[in-house]
C-alpha cells in the first residue's frame, strides 16, 4: 500500500477556495513568532489581524495569504482551550489556513462524502466545520474546513456525496469563526478515530511527531508552491 503523502503528490492541483482565483494571487503569510511586526500587538483581536491581512495583500498585489503548516504561533494565548491549567500549551499549527474574504467559497478537496459536521463555538475555535471522508487506492482518509458561515451547514446531512471542486460551503465571518479575521482552515487527517466534527488543528511540541505523521502537509494536494 502506497503511503498517503505518495498518493497526493501524484494528485493533480485542487483549489479548494473561489476557482477563479490564480494561484500567482496566493501570497505567503507568516505568522509565526518571528514575525516582528505581530510582535507585541494584539493579532488575536480580529478586526486588527483582518486590517493587517488586508494590508498584506495589498502591498503584494494578493487576493489570498496563505501557510501555516507546522507554524508555531503566539496568537493562541488569547483562549483558554489552547492554554490553561489542566493541559499543556498547544501552539503549532497543524494545517494550512487560507485567508481571504468573508463569504468566499470553499471548494470540496477530492470526490468525497460528508463524514461529519458541527458549529464549533468559542473564541479561538472553528466555528462551523465540515469533515469530508475520502478514499483512494483503498485508504480511506479526510480533510477538514473550519471557520465556515453558519449557513454552511444548514441543509446538509452526514454522507452528502461532492465532486472534486464543487462548491461546498462559504468562509465565514469573525462574528461566528472563532472570532478570527475570515479564513478557511483546511486539514488532512489519515486517523480521524473518534472525533465528529471536530478534530485537533493546533497541538503542542510534545504531540508534533504525531501530528505530522497523521496530518500530511496540505500543500502536497494543493500545490500552491
Amino acid at each position: 500500500m502506497r503511503p498517503l503523502a505518495s498518493i497526493l503528490k501524484n494528485i493533480p492541483p485542487t483549489k479548494i477556495i473561489d476557482s477563479t482565483i490564480a494561484y500567482s494571487k496566493y501570497i505567503p503569510l507568516d505568522l509565526s513568532i518571528n514575525n516582528q511586526i505581530l510582535t507585541g500587538n494584539k493579532p488575536g483581536n480580529s478586526a486588527y489581524f483582518e486590517e493587517y491581512i488586508t494590508n498584506h495583500l495589498k502591498k503584494n498585489n494578493g487576493e489570498v495569504a496563505f501557510g501555516g503548516y507546522i507554524e508555531g504561533r503566539t496568537l493562541y494565548q488569547r483562549s483558554a482551550i489552547f492554554k490553561n491549567d489542566l493541559i499543556p500549551e498547544r501552539n503549532i499549527h497543524i494545517g494550512m489556513d487560507l485567508w481571504v474574504k468573508a463569504e468566499t467559497p470553499v471548494l470540496a478537496a477530492l470526490d468525497g462524502k460528508i463524514h461529519s459536521f458541527k458549529n464549533n463555538i468559542g473564541l479561538g475555535d472553528y466555528g462551523p466545520t465540515i469533515i469530508l471522508e475520502h478514499e483512494i487506492e483503498n485508504q480511506k482518509f479526510y480533510t477538514l474546513y473550519g471557520h465556515l458561515s453558519l449557513e454552511s451547514i444548514e441543509g446538509i446531512s452526514v454522507g452528502d456525496f461532492f465532486k472534486k471542486g464543487e462548491y461546498l460551503a462559504n468562509i465565514g465571518n469573525s462574528d461566528v469563526n472563532g472570532d478570527y479575521a475570515p479564513h478557511l482552515h483546511f486539514q488532512i487527517i489519515k486517523n480521524i478515530a473518534d472525533h465528529w466534527g471536530d478534530y485537533p488543528g493546533v497541538c503542542n511540541t510534545k504531540d508534533l511527531n504525531f501530528y505530522i505523521e497523521n496530518c500530511p502537509d496540505p500543500n502536497l494536494l494543493l500545490k500552491i508552491t
